[in-house]
């Protein structure tokens, strides 16, 4: 899923301060399940800058709603009255979500979170990065552990000389990638297989490195 972390309410409240009507717009898929960007979190917010306004007796009205997902065109359906009344829109969706409300409305369209990784619920209240959409996806060869996520210099091949007892040199707390994959390789019975042979060099050009990128599936296009 990806990950969003709320930003510093001082921070919003910078950007939309000048408004006369704003709507707290919540993406209720992947942000909700990290409880940051959710229609309950723009609930919740859209009441914090309440607050704020009291405070600073800035006259401005908060409103808040929300839609299962910012990234497709028919969820906005039932907003659309909404989004056409407010002045401007305040997303907690990931940057994804607030670039296609950009596209589609022409407002002020203000960014509620800071998109942070593709990731995993490892408990509640937990989230940690398992994925880079590098667009060369390899986890067949390593054992189902991404290298490109989950190693700090992206080794294709390794581990680096800086792990330390499985450890990564960033950080003691931080398992080494590739000794992840190694046990990984050992308990399927395939390190000879895999972990011996090498690695091609990798196409970083369907990574972001080669540009925004692109899929168009003809078979389905309308």
């Amino acid at each position: 899923m990806i990950v969003g972390e709320q930003k510093p309410l001082e921070e919003i409240w910078e950007m939309v301060r000048d408004h006369k009507k704003l709507l707290v717009f919540g993406c209720n898929t992947c942000v909700a399940v990290c409880q940051q960007g959710g229609n309950k979190e723009a609930e919740i917010l859209a009441s914090l800058l309440r607050m704020k306004a009291t405070q600073e007796g800035v006259d401005i009205e908060i409103t808040n709603s929300g839609i299962e997902r910012q990234c497709e065109h028919e969820f906005f359906e039932k907003a659309e009255n909404e989004i056409a009344e407010t002045e401007a829109v305040l997303s907690t969706a990931c940057g994804i979500g607030v670039q296609f409300m950009a596209e589609k409305y022409p407002k002020p369209i203000y960014p509620g979170l800071n998109t942070t990784f593709l990731g995993a619920v490892e408990e509640l209240g937990v989230y940690t990065e398992r994925c880079q959409a590098c667009g060369q996806c390899i986890l067949g060869l390593t054992g189902g552990i991404c290298p490109v996520a989950r190693c700090a210099k992206r080794i294709m091949n390794g581990p680096c000389g800086g792990s330390t007892d499985g450890k990564c040199e960033i950080n003691k707390d931080v398992d080494c990638a590739w000794q992840l994959i190694i046990d990984r390789l050992k308990l399927l019975g395939k390190l000879d297989e895999h972990y011996e042979k090498l690695a091609p060099i990798k196409d970083w050009s369907s990574d972001r490195a080669g540009g925004p990128r692109k899929l168009v599936r003809e078979d389905i296009k309308v």
